[in-house]
């Protein structure tokens, strides 16, 4: 799947200036999208409530527009079952979020897998991958957890 989701990436954010700080901004957002999209999709039943919920985050969080929005959602699902690489998104986020930043993106990875009421083993081994890879500790993966609970 994110072998697509790179390729909407190279397509949609391709701009004059290859520095630019809108470029960098949208390939940033898009990346946390991404992991979003991958966490929807991880546990093979995606609830009507999950799909709400991170379809809110997207938009409300990372300004998606709609378009945008339907296409990645579009490849997301046409391609789940493909192998994946975190690391690409990940490292993106690295450079460009602070801690604060890593730990609201883990709270809202947590916030779709609560959505349908109940936790799968692929969505908390997922979510645990990508708090790993953003060089989060297990207490940071543990208050996300907590914030991410409904109330």
């Amino acid at each position: 799947m994110l072998s697509s989701i790179s390729a909407f990436f190279e397509r949609c954010l391709k701009s004059d200036s290859a520095g630019s700080t809108q470029n960098s901004t949208d390939r940033l957002h898009l990346a946390c999208a991404a992991l979003l999209v991958e966490l929807g999709t991880a546990d093979s039943s995606l609830a009507p409530e999950e799909k709400s919920t991170l379809m809110n985050i997207l938009q409300n969080r990372f300004g998606l527009n709609e378009s945008e929005l339907d296409e990645l959602w579009s490849l997301a699902l046409a391609e789940k079952h493909e192998a994946t690489d975190l690391y690409q998104f990940t490292s993106l986020i690295n450079e460009h979020y602070g801690y604060e930043d890593k730990c609201t993106l883990l709270r809202h990875l947590w916030e779709v897998a609560y959505a349908d009421g109940r936790i799968d083993r692929f969505e908390e081994h997922l979510i645990r991958r990508i708090g790993n890879l953003l060089h989060l500790t297990h207490g940071d993966f543990i208050r996300a957890k907590q914030a991410g609970r409904p109330t």
